[in-house]
């Protein structure tokens, strides 16, 4: 039996009303004290907004697995086997690390910009945010530890969160490797998405498994997750080539200026086309629209985009085949309908 496909405005409701819950959990779970501007900081990426995927995706997996009506529970006592466990802590931790990430990935990339406002260490300083970022990733497992889960399964979760960041670090080490390599593999591609990207996908999906115990359900949820964390980058990637600069907030075709490596470049490369010669511009701030159009072409024309576009589909249906581990319901076919909707998005 396959996942039935959830309405995509459906979908879209399911994320806009548990992000509003998440938004109004995390100054719970995140107060801002003394120091004040190191909170500040700390809360800056996570006040400036986010569509807080991966939190929804936790939710709507707790739904699934108790076999609950949506939005019915109260998230922070929600009903399992030994007594109610505080689902939405695990979910704010979850989104806790991914500010984390950006944080990070900002100032190593010596980005201006992120989520329409200045990135971390613009807006304040180099040594702040680096701070920020630090507390955001032992304030996670704070977090995490208030979800009153049985001792046995919040280990579980936490020692999942430890190896999750863990495992980000080395994709962030491995991209950042990419960068100064000639010959990279499409699987070597794919093998460092899931470190960076795919595997804080998997343990928003797994962790409210082990949470409330069902270990039936841990691995097919992750495999959900990790795949479709991968197809979610992919998108990305295309995004950056196909979405003009004022809808996705940033220039067009910088991943191309900046030489980093995607399953579409990678893909070219690998059929003839001058990668490193389709943009002439020394930065971002130089590149000219028209250079980026003509390259996105010679992609287009290698059949590089396309690959990548079946590539991430591949990934959505090997991801929602995962769910049917979980009883037939609403939220089990929501989860499947951002699955899709991972790879519709327009930014």
């Amino acid at each position: 039996m396959t996942t039935p496909r959830a309405d995509q405005a459906a979908v879209e409701q399911a994320i806009a009303t548990r992000r509003e819950r998440v938004n109004d959990a995390i100054p719970e779970q995140l107060p801002i004290i003394r120091p004040e501007r190191l909170y500040e900081a700390s809360r800056y990426l996570l006040d400036a907004g986010g569509k807080r995927l991966r939190p929804t995706i936790l939710l709507l997996a707790a739904e699934a697995i108790a076999d609950a009506e949506p939005l019915a529970e109260d998230y922070q006592a929600f009903p399992a086997p030994d007594g109610p466990v505080d689902v939405m802590s695990a979910a704010v931790s979850i989104e806790i690390i991914q500010s984390f990430t950006l944080i990070h990935d900002d100032i190593m990339d010596d980005d201006d910009m992120r989520r329409g406002v200045p990135a971390v260490h613009r807006e304040y300083d180099l040594e702040t945010a680096i701070l920020a970022g630090d507390t955001l990733y032992s304030k996670a497992f704070e977090v995490m530890l208030e979800t009153g889960a049985p001792d046995e399964r919040s280990v579980r979760a936490l020692s999942e969160l430890a190896t999750t960041c863990t495992k980000i670090c080395e994709g962030q080490a491995f991209d950042i490797d990419f960068e100064s390599r000639n010959a990279v593999e499409p699987d070597e591609y794919l093998d460092m998405v899931e470190l960076k990207t795919a595997v804080l996908y998997a343990a928003a999906a797994s962790v409210p498994a082990m949470l409330l115990g069902d270990d039936d359900a841990v691995d097919a949820l992750y495999g959900y997750g990790l795949d479709i964390g991968r197809a979610f980058q992919i998108q990305d990637d295309l995004l950056d080539l196909t979405t003009p600069s004022e809808k996705l907030g940033k220039q067009r075709g910088s991943d191309l200026v900046e030489n980093k490596k995607t399953l579409v470049t990678l893909h070219a490369r690998e059929n003839g086309v001058d990668v490193d010669g389709l943009v002439d511009a020394n930065s971002v701030e130089t590149v000219d629209e028209r250079e980026i159009e003509a390259a996105v072409e010679q992609l287009r024309a290698a059949g590089s985009i396309e690959y990548a576009r079946e590539t991430a589909h591949g990934l959505i249906d090997s991801g929602k085949a995962n769910l049917e581990v979980l009883p037939d319901n609403p939220s089990r076919d929501l989860l499947g309908g951002i699955a899709d909707y991972l790879i519709q998005r327009e930014y």
